[in-house]
């Protein structure tokens, strides 16, 4: 996730103490919290000449360095990076331009096809200088326009756009039109504004409050161009003109409520979020082959080994389960601060799986250290491109979460499981253990997870809220699986901890009759996480702890047969054994948002906690 922006003034309107390069920072500023890596902005400046300034770093800092506010024009894009293609470095900021250096392009998303691209367009002589999956796009379009520029720049804009497969918000300028902007639009946010200042365009409306509250927020398929003074949007498939008039929109946002997209937390933003995520990391698995290389190295490994902290080692554990359960190899965890024992068992020929959210969890990192000492390979599975254990990884499988500004880890732990499942996939077929045609019906029920979580969202949250006015007046609370729903429980019982200040534990739900259920006394809260490889036996769990007047709620893949009308049983989208884990965790994730909310509790800034733990 990227933040993008773009400027065309009317000459007259401008301020005459505000340069370009400063409205520009300001609204990327505004967007930060889309991507921090890496900045860039670039103008035509008053000469009609391509400027491009940009570098790593975050945006006060790379402002400072590049003195962005001297930077003056009418015309002008701006980049703030969450690297998915390429590491953070000043060589991948955006904007990106074109071997003639006439094209410069700022995008949002993720290309597919772009490898594809590059090599056909390395054929013609281009001249790639990043690593990025955006640059082809400027030279594509340098392509078009120079086999026929008679038709003019917009129409090779388009013939590009067509080429692109994936998700993409895209803002162009060049010399050949210097007075506009081109955008175009798939799955991306992307968003106009219209003021007496010019027209802007920008990936979320914060970037445009400043300046104006009439916006269009752009539909998918859509492309066009703005300029000082004029907007046309059209459809790219119909080719048919849109009424921008009819399509413009006032909004009263504050900014600050703007850039939660009008969401009150981070947190609940976040997890609505999980869906576009989820759909962003499936495609980037799909389009670089980090995963499948992953699945290769472990399927010659001697002994595979998992470790992780707080929600990416129950992520972890997802990750074992269903290498187990289709590999058929057997996976040893263990918690990333526990590894100065689990390092002692390791040797050249094993291979350990290191996943972190931030990819700088100080004890992961060490983890990954003392593995690579003793011969070790490690594979890091992290959303930060450049973070110290990819960089220290011997293979880096990227997450596409974009930032994640709330404590509590929620879409990173979707997209944590997707991966890791993607590649006991393909660990599965290399071992012989599934054939070509189980691994293609996998791998496409995993590109469902995104919609799945978005229905269990939908038609949960007001049952959830409901029940999370009983959890708040809890003191402790217990949350049950058995198999995959164990592990599932064990995220549950944290984030209830976490955020709501309130004790929760989890353990197997069979464990219960070897002393826990000593504490369960009438109106004691009990969760069961139910999924379809303990559906047989969890109805007993259920009636022990029912017998002993405990409160039961049920977070259900389907439906549980014979229940008891007094137990709360949350119903979700029935769905197979691969996507249960992404249909039962938005209903955790929810409880204990609503209670923490209910308690008076912060959900984004929870007591002694912080995002990224660097210290022992």
């Amino acid at each position: 996730m990227c933040g993008i922006t773009g400027v065309c003034l009317i000459a007259r309107s401008k301020p005459s103490n505000v340069a370009l390069g400063e409205i520009l920072t300001k609204s990327l500023k505004l967007l930060e919290y889309r991507g921090y890596d890496s900045v860039g902005i670039s103008i035509i400046d008053n000469s009609k000449n391509l400027v491009v300034r940009k570098a790593k770093g975050k945006i006060d800092e790379v402002s400072k360095k590049l003195s962005f506010h001297a930077l003056d024009g009418l015309v002008g894009i701006g980049h703030t990076r969450w690297a998915t293609h390429g590491p953070p470095n000043d060589v991948n900021a955006h904007p990106h331009i074109d071997c003639a250096g006439r094209i410069a392009v700022v995008h949002n998303g993720i290309i597919r096809n772009y490898l594809d691209l590059k090599s056909m367009l390395q054929k013609r002589s281009h001249v790639f200088r990043s690593d990025t999956d955006t640059e082809v796009i400027a030279h594509l379009i340098e392509e078009f326009y120079k086999g026929n520029a008679k038709k003019g720049f917009y129409d090779a804009f388009k013939k590009a756009v067509t080429m692109l497969r994936g998700s993409y918000a895209i803002a162009v300028i060049t010399t050949h039109e210097p007075n506009k902007i081109f955008f175009a639009k798939r799955e991306s946010p992307l968003v106009l504004g219209f003021s007496k200042l010019g027209n802007l365009v920008a990936s979320d409306i914060p970037a445009l409050l400043d300046y104006t509250n009439t916006i269009m927020p752009l539909n998918d398929g859509e492309i066009g161009w703005i300029s000082p003074s004029e907007v046309h949007v059209e459809s790219i498939d119909a080719g048919e003109p849109v009424d921008v008039k009819k399509r413009a929109i006032a909004v009263s946002w504050k900014p600050e409520m703007a850039k939660k997209g009008g969401y009150p937390h981070y947190m609940i933003k976040e997890i609505y979020e999980q869906p576009v995520a989820l759909k962003n990391t499936y495609e980037g698995l799909l389009s670089d082959d980090s995963a499948v290389k992953a699945a290769e190295i472990l399927s010659a490994a001697k002994r595979i080994f998992i470790t992780a902290a707080g929600t990416s080692y129950h992520a972890g554990l997802v990750t074992k389960y269903f290498l187990e359960l289709l590999a058929r190899t057997p996976i040893y965890t263990f918690v990333s601060s526990e590894y100065k024992h689990a390092s002692l068992l390791a040797e050249s020929g094993d291979v350990l799986i290191a996943l972190s959210q931030s990819g700088e969890t100080i004890d992961t990192l060490k983890a990954v250290r003392a593995f690579r000492a003793r011969g070790a390979k490690t594979i890091a599975i992290t959303n930060v491109l450049g973070s110290a254990i990819e960089r220290e990884s011997d293979l880096t499988v990227l997450t596409r979460a974009g930032p994640e500004i709330g404590v509590a880890a929620t879409k990173t732990f979707t997209v944590q499981m997707l991966t890791g499942i993607y590649i006991a996939a393909y660990t599965a077929l290399n071992r012989g253990k599934v054939d070509l045609s189980e691994l293609k019906h996998i791998v496409m029920e995993l590109g469902k997870a995104g919609k799945l979580v978005g229905e269990s969202i939908v038609s949960s949250e007001e049952e959830i809220k409901r029940e999370s006015e009983i959890i708040s007046s809890a003191r402790s609370v217990y949350f049950l699986g058995r198999g995959i729903g164990h592990f599932l429980a064990l995220e549950a019982a944290l984030k209830l901890k976490e955020i709501a200040y309130i004790h929760a534990e989890s353990y197997p739900a069979g464990e219960s009759k070897h002393g826990p259920i000593a504490l369960v006394e009438k109106g004691f809260p009990v969760i069961f996480i139910v999924t379809s490889d303990s559906i047989e036996e969890i109805g007993s769990n259920i009636a022990e702890m029912k017998a002993r007047g405990a409160l039961i709620i049920a977070f259900v893949a389907g439906r549980l047969e014979k229940v008891d009308s007094s137990l709360l049983v949350t119903e979700l989208p029935s769905t197979s054994k691969i996507l249960e884990p992404f249909a039962l965790t938005p209903p955790f994730q929810l409880l204990s948002y609503y209670t923490a909310v209910r308690l008076g509790r912060d959900p984004d800034k929870p007591r002694n906690l912080a995002k990224t733990v660097t210290v022992e």
